[in-house]
């Protein structure tokens, strides 16, 4: 299955919601641009999710395109508990009791059924309520109680949720739901787990004991506290996903971009696929067209050599999935066709680990700048050798040829690499038999063009990136 002519080297992460995943919308959407979907399990039922998941499946069949599928969790949402009639009016100065508790029947009182919060926090600390919308300062606190002081006033509903800026929060990333949810996308087959308000390292390397080699792990950085281990996270993450929403909750506005532009950079020094996500396209969930400010943010992130940009509410709620997808990628491509953001890719570009893989991909790169070569054909078992070529930003197609779906589903979400399955080729020579006729087939190139073939040699062995073959198609090739 070689799909259609890939268009854009940056992919598109959409998010399916009721506005989206009716099995031709998904159809409609993955021939638009979409190249993997998101399942956000902060919404929905299992059954909701599976039948996604197999609409996806399906498209995959219909477009020939092989579609990454990413189960979002949840996370450790921390939220007050119900309040007196539903409701509390914060008047800007007043001075408010917290208490341990699910619930008060008190005037004025604000239940936190969270203990964790009240061993973390300290007399001086901001507390952000209902997406940042209400501030409170801490005054006094003790281990079950404690009193606020409102600095932005607002009305405080039940079940709000709460951000604490630059504290950590002695909570473990998968709550029980989580774990649920975990053995259920598992089991559903989807190709990446995305862990919400990762803190550390050990995090991940929880979840990792869990999930093992079923699925890609991508870690969201939404903490600030992230930040501090951030090297750390991404050592232990198949992927990064700069999650906006809540890290502008707790970060000052103005140190988002910055925030935004460290951990894109941080990940792809480190060789690890980076997603851009929250609010790209915003206004287009209501509107048939984005704002300049948001075309222009988008842009930003795919000079800054992003692998992915995400939709959210625009994808899975919004009145126009499809227009919204064609916009998005139309940015992509006037980026991807301004001679600055090569430029700029090649002082931003990672190195990887100092191995035969990276030395390979760095060779290909190079190799493809001097002779001008098309395409180069990553054959990889579990997709380390397409990812270490992607890395590389190289400007030629990417072509990751792999004998499974499950890998071609998993490489999709890497920037550049169009997956292709082909037969389980058992040595290089077979490998290069049939590369020249599966890059004219895939449309990356041409009788007369030269192309590259990277693979670990023996074949079907993972990792171990080692050769390099400079092929030339042939005329006799169709």
């Amino acid at each position: 299955m070689t799909g259609p002519k890939q268009n854009k080297l940056c992919k598109i992460l959409a998010t399916l919601g009721p506005a989206s995943d009716a099995p031709e919308r998904i159809r409609s959407l993955a021939l638009t641009g979409v190249d993997a979907f998101r399942l956000n399990f902060s919404h929905g039922e299992h059954e909701e999710h599976l039948a996604r998941l197999n609409n996806i499946r399906a498209a995959e069949q219909a477009t020939g395109k092989w579609l990454t599928v990413v189960a979002d969790m949840q996370g450790p949402k921390i939220r007050v508990g119900k309040l007196k009639g539903g409701s509390l009016d914060l008047k800007w100065g007043a001075e408010h009791q917290l208490v341990l508790a699910e619930s008060s029947d008190a005037d004025g009182i604000i239940p936190i059924p969270h203990p964790e919060l009240f061993e973390a926090l300290q007399p001086g600390d901001a507390i952000m309520l209902d997406d940042g919308l209400l501030r409170l300062t801490i005054t006094e606190i003790a281990d079950d109680k404690g009193k606020a002081k409102v600095e932005v006033p607002g009305t405080l509903t039940n079940r709000k949720g709460i951000n604490i800026p630059g504290r950590y929060l002695p909570i473990a990333a998968l709550t029980d739901k989580d774990r649920r949810d975990l053995d259920f996308a598992l089991e559903a087959g989807v190709d990446y787990i995305a862990l919400s308000f990762v803190q550390k390292a050990k995090d991940v390397a929880e979840a990792r004991a869990i999930i093992g080699n079923r699925a890609g792990i991508i870690s969201k950085i939404e903490k600030p506290a992230a930040l501090d281990d951030l090297d750390g996270i991404i050592e232990q993450s198949d992927a990064i996903m700069v999650a906006r929403g809540d890290l502008g909750v707790e970060l000052p506005l103005e140190q988002v971009p910055i925030a935004q532009r460290r951990i894109i950079l941080a990940a792809r020094k480190a060789g690890k696929p980076v997603i851009v996500a929250t609010q790209m396209l915003q206004s287009m969930v209501d509107s048939p067209m984005p704002t300049r400010a948001e075309a222009s943010d988008t842009a930003s992130a795919v000079y800054l050599g992003a692998d992915a940009v995400m939709l959210s509410a625009e994808s899975a709620v919004g009145r126009h999935p499809e227009t919204v997808v064609a916009i998005m990628s139309r940015i992509i491509q006037a980026v991807e066709a301004d001679e600055s953001y090569w430029e700029d890719l090649r002082t931003k570009v990672g190195r990887g680990h100092p191995d035969s893989s990276s030395a390979i991909a760095v060779s290909t790169r190079h190799t493809i700048d001097l002779l001008g070569c098309s395409a180069v054909l990553a054959g990889t078992s579990a997709g380390s050798t397409a990812f270490a070529v992607a890395r590389e930003r190289p400007r030629a197609h990417i072509l990751g040829i792999t004998p499974y779906p499950e890998t071609a589903r998993r490489i999709s979400l890497a920037w550049g690499v169009q997956a292709i399955v082909t037969p389980d080729y058992k040595t290089f020579e077979e490998f290069d038999a049939a590369a020249a006729e599966i890059s004219v087939e895939a449309g990356a190139a041409k009788a007369g063009d030269t192309i590259l073939l990277t693979a670990g040699i023996p074949m079907g062995h993972h990792g171990g990136t080692n050769t390099m073959k400079i092929v030339r198609v042939g005329s006799d090739i169709r």
